[in-house]
């Protein structure tokens, strides 16, 4: 059987790549599932034309980060840890602590784990924006509201 048709596959070439600028607003968002989100959008799986070598992924600002909620008792449990270079340099930081010091460090750690760990993945990393409060100094760029829903019902009130 004869195929009339091209089956190639696509490869992204880095000039054909147009990164848009996305808009997410962390007030009240779980932690975990808005850096899921965050993650896919810098690499570019949200796009039909992914490539996993070529950067595809897209531009997001992130606002409000101080106001990020965490489930059960992460709030207390969870611990960040920093190591300083010296002896007995190891700092340890509870999640209340942490994101009273330096909320954007938060969102920041949680979507880099979740990204890859190369060259690729810090330069995708780049591409994040995070910012305390409402504002920030993207508008020219236009940034496009998203908002992060998961799960079954979700779908099922976006439709």
């Amino acid at each position: 059987m004869t195929v009339a048709y091209s089956q190639r596959t696509f490869q992204a070439k880095p000039a054909d790549v147009k990164p848009e600028w996305h808009h997410i607003d962390a007030d009240g968002q779980n932690l975990g599932r808005m850096a899921n989100k965050i993650a896919v959008m810098l690499m570019g799986k949200h796009k039909p034309g992914y490539t996993p070598h070529i950067d595809t992924g897209d531009f997001v600002v992130v606002t409000n980060c101080e106001k990020v909620v965490v489930t059960g008792r992460k709030n207390k449990q969870k611990v960040y840890q920093h190591f300083t270079g010296w002896p007995s340099g190891r700092k340890l930081f509870v999640f209340e602590e942490k994101i009273e010091r330096n909320p954007q460090e938060v969102v920041m750690l949680a979507v880099r784990r979740m990204l890859p760990k190369t060259k690729m993945g810090r330069k995708m990393l780049k591409k994040l924006k995070i910012y305390k409060g409402a504002e920030h100094p993207h508008t020219a760029q236009q940034p496009k509201p998203f908002t992060v829903t998961y799960g079954q019902k979700a779908e099922l009130e976006g439709k």
